[in-house]
């Protein structure tokens, strides 16, 4: 959360709306926010939603029943409200959020050429994308390699 509230800058230059949502109450929140997150980032700059019954992260097939809890994960939603990604890590290991905004912006250009364009393996905003046609087939080896890499 506090990489992510470090990085909001980030996220409103490309148009992104970012939530979070765990099955912790609302005033667990707010104390969360005021005795830990505000000491690191600041107040935390997106809304934190409460999902007590574990409704939505069962939505998203991230909720552990057995421990009444939610498995740390991503999801990028586009403005037609389509999943376009999913990350979802066990709760001992931490997010990338650089990972998170390259995501969103390999999905926004896709999205913006009307998949005219596509994001291979480790592409990066400003690098090459691929041009998805019939020829393309079995050939993708001459237009991208790993040595793009």
């Amino acid at each position: 959360m506090a990489a992510v509230a470090a990085k909001i800058k980030e996220f409103e230059e490309i148009d992104t709306q970012v939530l979070s949502c765990s099955v912790d109450s609302v005033y667990t929140h707010k104390v969360w926010n005021d005795q830990e997150l505000s000491k690191m980032t600041g107040n935390i700059p997106f809304p934190m939603m409460s999902d007590q019954n574990g409704e939505l992260g069962k939505m998203y097939g991230v909720y552990e029943e057995q421990y009444g809890v939610d498995l740390r994960g991503t999801f990028v939603i586009d403005p037609d409200g389509n999943l376009q990604s999913i990350e979802v890590l066990s709760l001992p290991v931490g997010r990338n959020v650089m990972e998170g905004l390259r995501q969103i912006k390999a999905n926004q250009l896709v999205r913006k050429t009307k998949e005219k364009e596509v994001t291979p393996a480790m592409w990066e905003p400003g690098k090459k994308t691929i041009k998805p046609r019939t020829e393309l087939v079995g050939n993708v080896w001459q237009e991208w390699n790993i040595s793009d890499l």
